[in-house]
């Protein structure tokens, strides 16, 4: 037309220009826009919102900068664009200049802006918004009102957010909906559901409302199943806020099948995967199984798009597969991780037994990342105590301290678990002592089980009164310290009456842990026949630990014929257990049966069964020093074993008798004896003698049980050497000082 030379007025050629735009022709849009020989504000308005909405926000801001005076349209339009891609700085800017600039915002200004400050709970500006609501009378429009609502309500000021809603007269659904809304925040899901059924008219936000409220509250097979009727009973079509509420609520549930359909219905729908779709499809199918394809969604989008959500959902669902490497590429790839991501991979590392390439991702966190938060010194806290290094555990409070994070709930049960772990049982009191106000049943518990691991069965006893008194409820977890202590310091009356308890006045049904406690209880006294019918009745299947605590108790009181029931029924269960071969054949050489200890032995053989070695571990300021027995390859080993001659010689003459019935071996009492002298706790014992300083304890830490010899010769070599020498076995700790150990010979 125009080329023909036929004039077509300005609101004709906006008209068509709008027409190509709402049709997504923004390019045809674009042309005609060009060709218009004369324009107005209208023109240029109709072009930028069209670029705006579709988050062209360059070229729509490229089009704002052109027109010769902006009006409220235009501001809006700009304002609206900043917001859908989350610019929320720039939203509150740009509404600055134009109140500074005398242009009247209209409502949809408004809710904009207070869309925004709802987004990122900015609730003094959307105060201040508030304000200047009342200011120019704009308090009566519903949509302004309802926003006012839903920014106080997504703000986390419940109080005025009912005050606003109270003061709209004409409620429509957008007000509805923010009552709903209201009422899942509050946690009121059956209030919100009343409130949904009465409605006459529901439209998308509603059931956003109800779909998203109960997947937030954990109730995400209600939450698909309001999906479900919203495509059976309406005419509406799910936007991406359904798709993903339905997609989170189908990863907690590990629902892969609706999860594919709903990935089938976004890509026939054609939706956007870049934003948060993209990110729920991602922790959908981590979660559920699909990592493999959650990995290539991923790499479609780029690594860009992904959130910490859907990041920290890939990284588990690689550490369950026990490969971490993709995840730390991915990690990599991340452009300004934030304190949460580097958390979810130090957590991976922890997670996946990666220990020191936890450590060392922390120490490049603490030169060239964020500030670590409670969670990450917790984590870190955590892979000290898996390592049982004091050293690094100091380091990480001396950081907790620095940083004003030593006194949080998470941090402070850290550090009582990390020194309990390292065996500084006197630090982690002190952690306990220093939170007496915040402690809740973690913190209990987690002192409780260090007490009792460390011998101190009664203090332990003592402090779970304690906490009974001060009206905290015991859980399963504190219930396995309280049954520990008792079973470490042999209190078998006072075990049956505690289990009793757990059961009858705290409702705590019996775990497996719990039996296993009871049956080493009676065990270790002597009672195999009570730990015996203590199975029998028990109300579980009896597991591996179960077999395996009664044919422990079975190896001390030498009783062959039960430990052969326990290791055949524990066999039964795990065929490859060595640790069941290896116990039965000790106690049939203990018991002076050398062919049928061969017999099993053999056996092992045949299976290709390995025996765990006993290894003992002692460190050195940062360097962790491993022994075998007998060890010949420690550059030291010369003067260790120099060293260990003549401490056998000394604390012989104190009085000291070598236990030769602890080698289980047909060999003449001097081959024993060379043995013994040689096994890996005294050697890591020597070598500490010769790489400490005097008058400090020395740890020691060993993944088998200490056997008789070395439990009695260290007693002798701590009054030798005026040393306390704390021994972590598999079970417990033992503190060695002055010639006695804590746990009193009964261990």
């Amino acid at each position: 037309m125009i080329k023909s030379g036929i004039y077509v007025g300005v609101l004709l050629m906006n008209n068509l220009v709008n027409a190509y735009a709402k049709t997504g022709f923004i390019n045809d849009a674009h042309k005609v826009f060009d060709e218009m020989p004369e324009k107005d504000t209208s023109s240029y308005n109709t072009l930028m919102s069209a670029y705006a909405k579709q988050g062209r926000i360059k070229e729509a801001v490229s089009f704002f900068n052109k027109i010769p005076v902006p009006d409220s349209v235009s501001w809006t339009s700009i304002i609206v664009g900043y917001n859908q891609l989350g610019r929320f700085d720039i939203v509150f800017k740009m509404f600055l200049e134009m109140v500074e600039r005398e242009v009247v915002p209209s409502q949809y200004t408004i809710t904009s802006v207070l869309a925004s400050c709802a987004s990122i709970k900015a609730l003094d500006t959307g105060r201040k918004v508030h304000s200047f609501v009342v200011r120019h009378s704009l308090l009566d429009c519903v949509s302004v009102a309802n926003s006012l609502v839903n920014m106080y309500a997504k703000s986390g000021d419940l109080r005025n957010a009912w005050v606003m809603l109270d003061t709209i007269k004409l409620k429509n659904t957008s007000t509805l909906n923010a009552k709903i809304s209201l009422y899942m925040q509050m946690g009121c899901v059956e209030s919100a559901t009343a409130q949904f059924e009465n409605m006459k008219y529901r439209d998308i936000v509603s059931w956003n409302s109800m779909i998203a409220g109960c997947n937030q509250h954990g109730l995400d097979e209600k939450s698909l199943g309001y999906f479900l009727e919203m495509l059976m009973v309406s005419q509406l079509k799910p936007d991406h806020y359904t798709i993903t509420s339905v997609l989170s609520a189908c990863a907690n549930l590990e629902e892969l099948e609706i999860g594919k359909q709903t990935h089938a219905y976004i890509i026939r729908n054609a939706f956007d995967t870049s934003g948060v779709v993209g990110n729920a499809l991602i922790s959908m199918y981590a979660k559920s199984g699909g990592v493999e394809t959650a990995h290539k969604i991923l790499l479609k989008l780029g690594t860009s798009t992904i959130n910490i959500i859907a990041f920290t959902a890939l990284l588990d669902g690689y550490v369950k597969l026990g490969d971490v490497n993709p995840a730390r590429k991915i990690f990599d790839s991340l452009m300004d991780c934030d304190v949460v991501g580097w958390t979810a991979m130090i957590v991976g590392y922890a997670q996946n037994g990666h220990n020191n390439d936890a450590m060392e991702l922390f120490r490049s966190m603490m030169k060239n990342g964020p500030i670590p938060n409670s969670y990450t010194l917790a984590a870190m806290l955590s892979v000290s105590s898996d390592l049982a290094s004091l050293n690094h555990g100091k380091q990480i409070h001396a950081t907790a301290l620095k940083l004003g994070e030593s006194s949080s709930v998470s941090v402070s049960n850290a550090l009582i678990n990390m020194y309990a772990k390292a065996g500084n049982i006197n630090c982690a009191m002190k952690v306990f002592s220093l939170i007496q106000y915040k402690r809740e049943s973690v913190s209990w518990s987690s002192m409780i089980m260090a007490l009792a691991q460390h011998g101190l069965g009664e203090k332990a006893l003592q402090l779970f009164e304690d906490m009974l008194s001060s009206f905290v409820q015991p859980d399963h977890i504190t219930y396995v310290g309280v049954l520990s202590a008792c079973t470490h310091v042999g209190l078998v009356e006072k075990g049956r009456t505690y289990y009793q308890m757990m059961k009858d006045v705290h409702g705590i049904q019996p775990t497996s842990s719990h039996c296993a406690c009871m049956i080493d209880l009676f065990g270790r006294a002597g009672l195999l026949q009570e730990a015996q019918d203590f199975i029998a009745t028990m109300p579980i299947e009896p597991d591996v630990i179960a077999w395996g605590s009664l044919l422990a108790a079975c190896k001390i009181h030498k009783n062959v014929e039960l430990a052969e029931i326990a290791a055949g029924r524990l066999l039964s269960i795990e065929p490859h257990n060595s640790g069941a071969y290896s116990a039965l054949a000790n106690v049939y050489l203990a018991c002076g049966k050398w062919k049928e200890a061969a017999v099993i032995r053999k056996s092992m053989k045949d299976r290709q069964v390995k025996k765990e070695k006993g290894i003992s571990w002692v460190q050195i300021k940062s360097e962790v020093h491993v022994f075998g027995a007998d060890d010949g390859v420690h550059p030291q080993r010369d003067v260790i074993f120099q060293l260990m001659a003549k401490i056998w010689e000394e604390i012989k003459k104190m009085g000291f008798v070598p236990d030769t019935g602890s080698v289980l071996h047909d060999l003449d009492e001097e081959l024993k004896e060379q043995i013994l002298k040689h096994h890996s706790e005294k050697l890591a014992i020597s070598f500490a003698l010769m790489n400490t300083p005097e008058n400090t304890s020395i740890r020691i830490m060993k993944n088998l049980r200490v056997c008789n010899d070395c439990h009695s010769a260290i007693k002798f070599i701590s009054k030798l050497a005026d040393r306390e020498i704390v021994v972590r076995d598999a079970t417990r700790f033992h503190h060695f000082q002055n010639g006695s150990c804590s746990c009193h010979d009964y261990w």
